[in-house]
């Protein structure tokens, strides 16, 4: 879908306060409320908004803990992978997890209160899963930045 530089405005503000109302936006965007929420329901449509949701401190939950954790599996048969996906899908200690090349198949981002409960997911969750080989695990020691801000100036 081609945006125009409206809809990349429109986007960038959703990005920041997806509370807005769209009279707000439209404000903001220099059009009347009825086409600008035409084209937020358009983009919803289209799969570019997937969903807005609120942003939590995982800091102020307690959650203080990030690991970067390097999965290799043992085998990447047909099935292997899928049941592995599935499994990881299940944790809710697993923010992220992406296929990768090179030395391992997988990268996790996982959050837990403390060492001590990341030693718990380690031994009880990941480690038991069938297909997992070998889990490196980077404690991240401090966070120089977060985003969930697309960088809009680079879509064509």
């Amino acid at each position: 879908m081609l945006l125009d530089q409206t809809d990349r405005k429109i986007l960038e503000i959703l990005q920041k306060d997806a509370t807005l109302s769209a009279s707000d936006i439209a404000e903001r965007v220099g059009l009347s409320q009825s086409p600008c929420w035409r084209r937020i329901s358009r983009l919803e449509k289209k799969g570019i908004i997937q969903r807005r949701v609120a942003l939590l401190d995982r800091r102020a939950l307690g959650l203080n803990v990030v690991v970067f954790a390097h999965i290799k599996l043992s085998a990447h048969g047909r099935k292997s992978l899928p049941e592995f996906e599935n499994a990881i899908r299940e944790f809710p200690e697993v923010l992220d997890c992406f296929t990768t090349t090179g030395e391992v198949d997988y990268i996790l981002k996982v959050v837990t209160r403390d060492i001590e409960s990341y030693e718990s997911f380690f031994r009880n969750s990941l480690s038991q899963l069938p297909s997992v080989l070998e889990v490196n695990s980077t404690i991240a020691l401090s966070n120089i930045k977060t985003t969930t801000a697309l960088p809009l100036g680079l879509v064509d």
